[in-house]
């Protein structure tokens, strides 16, 4: 759990990304080299790197972030600042494919309980209030 000016949170993100086309580029140095970059990013901004995973073809990362950023945000600001680097010092990445990152990606929130969990907690909350037990 992190805190930070009035907000206690414990968000987590899983993405999943893939070079455009799918092409198996991300070994090798591009790989070592790719992994330095994403935690780069995340110090950047202060987010913490659960798991990451760089395989040939696609990305795993599995990341916890500030409530203020957008799923969508943390992906996009991941993915751009990679690929630039990526494609600036990799000359092969440059004439094998016309862009590094494809513009799609999968992200899921991850939190620290289940929807069943909360769901529970909900319903209990109003069982409690209307026993009398006022407040929720």
């Amino acid at each position: 759990m992190r805190t930070s000016l009035g907000v206690a949170y414990d968000l987590g993100r899983h993405i999943v990304w893939c070079p455009k086309y799918r092409r198996p580029v991300l070994g090798g140095r591009v790989k070592i080299r790719l992994e330095g970059l994403i935690r780069a990013k995340a110090g950047e901004y202060a987010w913490q790197i659960v798991a990451l995973e760089v395989m040939f073809d696609h990305v795993r990362l599995f990341i916890k972030t500030h409530p203020k950023n957008s799923p969508s945000y943390v992906a996009n600001q991941i993915k751009g600042f990679t690929s630039r680097h990526l494609r600036a010092e990799f000359g092969h990445l440059r004439s094998r494919l016309p862009a590094l990152r494809s513009r799609s990606c999968f992200v899921a929130t991850v939190g620290a309980v289940s929807a069943e969990t909360v769901q529970r907690y909900i319903e209990m909350q109003y069982q409690r209030a209307s026993k009398g037990g006022g407040r929720a």
